[in-house]
């Protein structure tokens, strides 16, 4: 069994082998990668993304970043597209095929039935004078000079070239569109990044109690209002205006320095200018807020308009946190 350090070696070699393979992409970045970004930009169709093997799993995540960045695209087997899986392929569309030798069986078979169709093809090859590289339209050169398998025989380095090249051809494609951050979370609405960009104080808020308490409230009223609502706070309304909060905190201050609270009222012991945010605010912006005032909760106001409170614990549960 190999020692520690021997194992780490391995990894280092292993990183150092693929991150080669990436740098060597830099000499492939010319007209052929411009003009595929071009084609794929002024298509009415969409990117029809076709491999076998290990790269046909590049393939499908490619796909995936593709179509979380604004350019709709789907994933085609090269094994099942010649089994009438073709079916899959528009007349505007673009068809992109990865290939590391360009010259399988199911890739040399599946060309001629795509360029019959008249559909442009994008290769993604590591040899760009193979039957793949030669037949498309523009071919993107995905050589690498060894894999980081010790046998030079897994897919390793080739295919970190394949997915690095999609990564690029996608980030050119959503600069060159305008895709910003509102775009992308009308991809991503479930998700937690989506989230941070998309969920707002106003989808959450509603959902908790709404506590209440007058200036003139006994302090008994302020801590029976703060236990049954379980949200840690009290709003002090007055003419149903904020005029104050009073938190889990300042009873334990309060109780700090007195023993005598008989004769006190929430106006007494509230923070009169509590931190608040707008329903419209992002609830991204709240855990910012919560975080900056090292606080747990919220409350909810517009035009000093007490509307409710927003906890940490919703944020936790939304998955923002």
């Amino acid at each position: 069994m190999n020692s520690a350090e021997e194992i780490k070696q391995i990894a280092r070699q292993t990183i150092s082998i693929e991150a080669t393979s990436i740098s060597g992409l830099l000499k492939s970045i010319n007209d052929d990668f411009v003009k595929t970004v071009q084609l794929i930009l002024n298509s009415k169709g969409r990117v029809v993304i076709s491999g076998i093997g290990k790269s046909a799993n590049i393939c499908q995540k490619i796909v995936a970043t593709l179509n979380s960045t604004g350019t709709p695209s789907i994933f085609m087997h090269a094994a099942d597209a010649i089994h009438g899986d073709l079916g899959n392929v528009l007349k505007d569309d673009v068809v992109i095929c990865i290939s590391k030798s360009g010259d399988t069986p199911e890739i040399k078979s599946l060309i001629p039935l795509i360029k019959n169709f008249g559909n442009p093809i994008i290769a993604i090859t590591g040899n760009v004078d193979s039957y793949l590289g030669k037949q498309a339209n523009y071919t993107l050169n995905t050589f690498v000079e060894k894999e980081a398998c010790p046998n030079n025989l897994a897919p390793t380095s080739s295919t970190t070239a394949q997915l690095a090249m999609g990564d690029a051809l996608a980030v050119c494609l959503l600069k060159c569109r305008g895709f910003n951050s509102t775009d992308f979370a009308k991809f991503h609405p479930g998700g937690a990044l989506g989230k941070k960009l998309f969920l707002k104080v106003s989808d959450i808020y509603p959902n908790n109690e709404k506590p209440e308490v007058q200036p003139e409230s006994s302090i008994k009223e302020v801590i029976v209002e703060i236990s049954s609502k379980r949200l840690g706070v009290t709003a002090v309304i007055k003419n149903n205006k904020l005029v104050g909060i009073v938190t889990d905190g300042d009873l334990r201050r309060m109780l700090e320095k007195t023993t005598n609270f008989d004769s006190l009222s929430a106006a007494a012991i509230m923070t009169a200018t509590p931190k608040t945010i707008s329903g419209d605010e992002l609830a991204a912006s709240a855990l910012e807020l919560m975080q900056n005032n090292n606080i747990t909760q919220l409350i909810v106001a517009d035009n000093d308009i007490y509307l409710g409170v927003i906890h940490l614990h919703d944020l936790l549960k939304e998955g923002i946190i």
